[in-house]
């Protein structure tokens, strides 16, 4: 099991969150790693309209999830991380409604439906781990559209900032204290529904507050108690508590 401890760590402590699993279910997402692939900055790995039914699980490397409008705008929706799913619906739809690109070099295991039908047949609670995961999927970008709705610019970055150091923070790659972020200001803006000017005014605004550092690709929290009142963070929708199904 130690393989499938190397191979799956970050699924491991997400899908943990949820349901302590057991061997079995450790050896059943191990098999769900059987295809292992790499894929470089720009080359998009699931395309919007496709009709293919492969999915991913990210081992390495951060990805974003994003719409193409008909006038060619593109809305960025999420970012992902290591032991995020890349592409699930898109093996459970006819067709994949987002695009997915990498924007840094990644390495992801590569899943069919037929494989995810047969871990789902097999382990029953790792189904309910996997439908989990989805569902918290959907509340982040119910809380995502509450940020752009109903935010300020500088609300809406601290709280953006704050989610993504609690999903790093579940699967060991963040704290309280800060984590390593490859975002540039661009993508910021293009999933924050900002300018990118008035992203770097916006962190500037935060820095000098006492709140919240990002430079150099590192995101520092000076102050995370007053961040969190700042943005009104509440990680509840998260449901990083601890496991529902011991």
């Amino acid at each position: 099991m130690r393989t499938t401890l190397m191979n799956n760590a970050y699924l491991v402590r997400k899908l943990g969150a949820f349901v302590a699993l057991s061997e079995t279910e450790l050896a059943s997402l191990e098999a769900l790693h059987k295809r292992r692939r790499v894929f470089t900055v720009g080359r998009d790995l699931v395309h919007q309209g496709q009709s293919e039914h492969t999915a991913y699980v990210l081992a390495s490397g951060w990805a974003c999830s994003y719409k193409i409008l008909h006038d060619g705008q593109r809305q960025i929706i999420d970012f992902q991380i290591p032991g995020d799913f890349l592409g699930l619906r898109s093996v459970l739809l006819h067709m994949s409604d987002h695009s997915i690109e990498p924007i840094t070099d990644i390495e992801v295991s590569e899943f069919l439906v037929s494989d995810l039908m047969e871990a789902f047949t097999q382990t029953p609670r790792l189904a309910m781990a996997i439908l989990w995961a989805a569902s918290r999927d959907e509340a982040m970008v119910v809380e995502h559209l509450a940020d752009i709705g109903r935010r300020s610019a500088a609300e809406r970055m601290a709280h953006f900032l704050l989610e993504l150091g609690a999903r790093l923070a579940l699967v060991g790659l963040g704290s309280k204290k800060g984590y390593a972020c490859p975002l540039t200001q661009y993508l910021l803006a293009d999933a924050l529904g900002l300018t990118a000017i008035h992203v770097n005014r916006v962190l500037r605004q935060l820095r000098e507050s006492g709140l919240v550092t990002f430079r150099d690709g590192y995101v520092t929290f000076d102050a995370y108690d007053r961040l969190t009142e700042f943005a009104e963070f509440d990680p509840t929708y998260l449901d990083q508590v601890g496991p529902m199904l011991s």
